[in-house]
């Protein structure tokens, strides 16, 4: 897994310095863990702004001033929040292209209605932002891992269609 997760950085440190575009990320779930893979790459510093790691519903008001009535409602594993995420942490950082993640990673605090594994993450920029509903199977680890790797590559997908 960890080589599929450092060729999407790889990928992404490219395309990202070839456009002159930076980029942030807001986690949840994998803390940290997609910040990591893209600092992996020499010369990440040229790409990546910095990261926000809201591990738990108040930092994710706090620091992301997303509505405590927004996650009340939703849930912090939730279409809304993972775009909240994405749209306020590229104002936040002052970025071109940011990726948020937030899910459930388990063992523990799935639910029928959102079961361990169950993702949301989003890719936002100023001009648009996608939002893409996961379910991954596997333990913590894995499903940390299978996020970011799915993250990595929703990003790329972005960054490749943008102008230069």
């Amino acid at each position: 897994m960890w080589k599929k997760i450092n060729i999407q950085s790889e990928i992404l440190y490219k395309q990202c310095l070839k456009k002159n575009i930076f980029v942030t990320t807001a986690e949840s779930c994998t803390g940290g863990m997609l910040a990591s893979s893209i600092v992996s790459v020499s010369g990440s510093s040229n790409i990546f702004k910095s990261s926000v790691i809201t591990y738990s519903n108040e930092m994710k008001s706090l620091i992301l001033k997303i509505p405590s009535k927004i996650i009340e409602i939703n849930g912090a594993v939730s279409e809304i929040v993972a775009k909240k995420m994405a749209i306020n942490v590229l104002t936040l950082l002052k970025a071109d292209v940011s990726i948020s993640v937030t899910g459930i990673a388990g063992p523990g605090g799935g639910s029928e209605e959102k079961p361990v594994g169950l993702v949301w993450m989003a890719i936002a920029t100023s001009k648009s932002v996608v939002v893409q509903k996961n379910f991954f199977h596997g333990n913590r680890l894995e499903i940390r891992q299978k996020t970011t790797l799915e993250a990595l590559k929703l990003a790329n997908k972005t960054i490749k269609k943008l102008n230069s």
